[in-house]
C-alpha cells in the first residue's frame, strides 16, 4: 500500500485518548446540546483511531470509545437507580461498539489491499464501514431482551439540515449516511493519488449531495383539533404520592379546556393511576372528562386481566361506554418494567431486581385506535423507539402519532429531550403529525416536516389545544420498511466478507511461504 495512502496511524496510547474524546464529542450532537454537527466529526476522530488498527486492538480503541459515549449519554439512569443499571447498560452497548469497531478497523486496514484503486479506497471502503456501522446499531436496537434502540448517530439530528433524509431512508439509512460521509472524508486524507483540490472538491460535494435531497412533501388530507394535557405529577418510581393524585393534577388541567371544540382529549403515559377499567371511581372521571369535553379521552393506565398479568396500557374511553379500545405496551422496558431471567439477575443485585416486583406483560393488540373515524398511531414511552412498532402503525393507515409518555423517574437530565429528538424524527420519517405527550415533558406536538406546533415547560402543568395537520402520505422509509435497514447492513456485511477472503486468498501456501515470506506485502491482521 505505500505510495497509495498516507499513514495516518497514531500509537496505541494515542488513539486511546482520541477515542474517549470522541465519544464525549459525540454525545453533545445530542440533546440537550443538541450540536447535531459533531456527530459526524466525532464518528471520524473514532475512525482515525482505528487506522492500522487490528481486531484486538481495534476491539480496545472500540470498547474505550462506546464507554465514553454511552456513560455519559444515559448518565440520566443513576438519577434514582444508582451506578449500577447505568454501568450495566453502558457496558453492554460498549460491547456493541467495541466489536463493531473492531470489524471496522479491519476494514479500513484490509479493505483498501482488497480494493486497491482509488475508486475502490474511496467508493467501497467508506460503504462497507457504514454498512457495519448501521449492523451494529441495528443488533443492539433489537437484542438482547428487545434492544435498547437509543443513541443511534441518526438521532442526533433532530434539528439538524439532515432531518429530512429521515422521510427517504429511515433512521437507520440516515445512521449509515452520515458514517458514510464521516469515511469517506477519513479516507479522502489517507488518499494520496488523488490531488488535494480534487479530494476537497469530493468531501464538499458529498456533503452538499446530501444536503441537496428535497424534504418528502406531506401531503395534508384532512385536519384534527386535539387538546393534550400535562399534569407535572411526579410520577416517578419512587414518588410519593396519594392514590389518584396523579389522576387528579391531569383532570384539574383539564377541566379549564371545557368548553374547546376537541375532536379528543390525549393524557400521558400512567396519567390515570388507579385504573378506570377496575375502579367505579376513576370510570366516572374519565367519563365525566369524555362528557364535558365532548370528545373520546386517550389515557395511559395499569390494567389489570383476569389472569392476574398486569399491562402498561392506553384506553380509548367514551363517556357512557368505557374503554372502548386498549392498546398494552408491546416493548415494556426490562429490568424496569419486567425483569428478564430473574433468578439469574437476582444474585448480582438483589435490591435492585427487587424494586421491579411486577412484571409487565407484552401487548398484543394493534398499535392504532379508530377515534370516530380518524386512524390514530398509539406509542408508550419506549415504543417510538421500536422501528417495526412505527412500521405497524403507518401499514394501518395511523393519520397521526400519538406518543405517550412519563419521564419523571428522570427528573430534568437530558433523557427526556432525547426521546422528544426521538420523536421529532419518528414525525419527519413517517410523514405523520406527533403528538410527543409526557406527565412531566417534554410534551410538545410536532408538524409532519419536524417543526414544533406547540410545546409545554417542562414540570410545570398545561395544556395544548391545535388544529393539527393530518396525513395518509406514504414516505420512502414507510413504503420500503425495514427492508432499507437490511440492504445497508448487507452492504456493509458482504463487504466485510470479501475483506476476510482477500485476506485468505493472499496467504502464501507453507511451501511457497518459506521462499516468498520476506518479500510478501502486508495483507494479514495481527
Amino acid at each position: 500500500m505505500e505510495g497509495t495512502e498516507r499513514s495516518l496511524r497514531l500509537p496505541l496510547w494515542a488513539s486511546l485518548i482520541v477515542a474517549a474524546g470522541a465519544g464525549a464529542i459525540l454525545d453533545s450532537a445530542f440533546p440537550d446540546r443538541g450540536w447535531w454537527f459533531l456527530a459526524p466529526l466525532a464518528v471520524g476522530l473514532m475512525l482515525v483511531a482505528l487506522l492500522g488498527r487490528g481486531p484486538w486492538t481495534g476491539l480496545l480503541v472500540g470498547m474505550v470509545a462506546g464507554l465514553s459515549f454511552w456513560l455519559i449519554h444515559i448518565s440520566w439512569l443513576t438519577l434514582y437507580l444508582g451506578p449500577v443499571p447505568w454501568l450495566a447498560l453502558a457496558v453492554l452497548q460498549a460491547l456493541f461498539f467495541g466489536v463493531g469497531l473492531a470489524l471496522i478497523a479491519f476494514v479500513l486496514r484490509v479493505g483498501p489491499v482488497v480494493w486497491p484503486t482509488p475508486l475502490g479506497r474511496l467508493g467501497m471502503v467508506p460503504v462497507v464501514v457504514a454498512g457495519i456501522w448501521t449492523a451494529q446499531e441495528a443488533l443492539s436496537a433489537v437484542w438482547p431482551y428487545g434492544g435498547f434502540a437509543w443513541g443511534r448517530v441518526a438521532l442526533s439530528q433532530s434539528e439538524s439540515p439532515f432531518n429530512s433524509l429521515a422521510a427517504w431512508v429511515g433512521l437507520s439509512g440516515l445512521s449509515f449516511l452520515l458514517v458514510w460521509l464521516s469515511a469517506l472524508c477519513v479516507q479522502l486524507l489517507r488518499e494520496a493519488e488523488v490531488g488535494r483540490g480534487f479530494r476537497s472538491g469530493i468531501a464538499v460535494g458529498a456533503v452538499a449531495l446530501l444536503l441537496a435531497i428535497p424534504a418528502w412533501p406531506s401531503v395534508e388530507t384532512g385536519t384534527t383539533r386535539l387538546a393534550a394535557v400535562q399534569g407535572a405529577s411526579d410520577a416517578g418510581l419512587f414518588a410519593r404520592f396519594s392514590p389518584g393524585q396523579i389522576l387528579d393534577d391531569h383532570v384539574a388541567e383539564t377541566l379549564p379546556l371545557i368548553g374547546e371544540e376537541v375532536d379528543f382529549v390525549v393524557w400521558p403515559e400512567n396519567a390515570s393511576d388507579i385504573d378506570p377499567t377496575r375502579s367505579d371511581d376513576a370510570a366516572r372521571v374519565a367519563d365525566a372528562i369524555s362528557r364535558e369535553m365532548d370528545a373520546p379521552l386517550i389515557t395511559g393506565t395499569i390494567t389489570r386481566r383476569d389472569d392476574g398479568t398486569y399491562y402498561n396500557s392506553s384506553l380509548l374511553w367514551k363517556a357512557g361506554e368505557g374503554a372502548v379500545a386498549v392498546y398494552d405496551k408491546v416493548h415494556p422496558v426490562p429490568f424496569a418494567e419486567y425483569m428478564p431471567d430473574r433468578d439469574f439477575w437476582r444474585p448480582f443485585a438483589p435490591e435492585l431486581i427487587d424494586l421491579v416486583s411486577r412484571d409487565y406483560g407484552i401487548g398484543t393488540q394493534s398499535n392504532v385506535f379508530d377515534i370516530d373515524g380518524l386512524q390514530a398511531g398509539i406509542a408508550i414511552c419506549f415504543d417510538i423507539a421500536d422501528d417495526q412498532l412505527v412500521h405497524e402503525m403507518i401499514d394501518q393507515d395511523a393519520q397521526i402519532i400519538l406518543a405517550q409518555t412519563n419521564n419523571a423517574d428522570f427528573g430534568r437530565t437530558d433523557e427526556s429531550v432525547q426521546q422528544l429528538a426521538i420523536a421529532r424524527l419518528r414525525a419527519i420519517e413517517a410523514g405523520r403529525t406527533v403528538v410527543n405527550i409526557s406527565t412531566v415533558g417534554s410534551s410538545a406536538i410536532i408538524a409532519p416536516d419536524g417543526q414544533t406546533i406547540d410545546s409545554i415547560p417542562t414540570w410545570q402543568p398545561g395544556s395544548m389545544v391545535q388544529t393539527v395537520p393530518l396525513s395518509d402520505t406514504i414516505t420512502p422509509a414507510m413504503a420500503f420498511g425495514r427492508q432499507i435497514e437490511w440492504f445497508v447492513t448487507g452492504l456493509g456485511l458482504i463487504g466485510l466478507m470479501m475483506c476476510f477472503g482477500g485476506v485468505v486468498t493472499s496467504r502464501p501456501s507453507p511451501a511457497r511461504g518459506r521462499s516468498v515470506g520476506s518479500k510478501r506485502q502486508m495483507t494479514t491482521v495481527p
